[in-house]
């Protein structure tokens, strides 16, 4: 991102946010379970929002020259309480573990990749407000892993789908 500019680089982090949305869109749509639709769906609207407001930034930095003051998004990721996977559910959970186990290892990297981007945009800027954006777009991508990671301890540990409020 060092050689981008600072409309460029933001560009580049909206369109990775596009993708994670279709990626999220995707998985949610072939999900074989109802919490896996849920995480994959809340997960695909997070990264919409953050889409839309990077969009929101590039015109206020190009008509205004300013940075927005973002607030986070209003309506976290909920918590999942165990659900344990027995019978039939199980049978095609076993069958599927890879390809979904394959998606969340993917989920991760999508947040971890977005996260240190916007890390790097936080640093690059010295503009209170758009430090302040990047710092929480930031944070919000860890949450996402974090929250990814445990899905995918459970599945693969104990056979449980549960996650944790972000």
């Amino acid at each position: 991102m060092e050689n981008l500019t600072l409309t460029d680089a933001i560009q580049t982090a909206m369109e990775a946010e596009l993708k994670a949305v279709e990626v999220y869109s995707e998985a949610a749509e072939k999900a074989a379970h109802t919490a896996a639709a849920k995480l994959f769906g809340q997960l695909a609207d997070f990264e919409q929002h953050h889409a839309d407001k990077l969009n929101e930034l590039i015109e206020s930095l190009q008509k205004k020259g300013k940075y927005l003051v973002y607030e986070g998004y209003a309506r976290p990721i909920a918590a999942q309480s165990e659900i344990h996977v027995s019978g039939r559910a199980a049978e095609v959970l076993e069958a599927a573990k890879v390809s979904l186990m394959d998606i969340l290892t993917m989920a991760q990297e999508i947040e971890k990749s977005a996260s240190k981007k916007y890390e790097a945009l936080a640093e690059q800027t010295s503009d209170k407000d758009g430090k302040a954006m990047f710092n929480l777009l930031a944070k919000e991508e860890q949450s996402h892993l974090k929250i990814l990671t445990e899905v995918y301890w459970n599945l693969n540990d104990r056979g449980v789908w549960a996650w944790p409020a972000s």
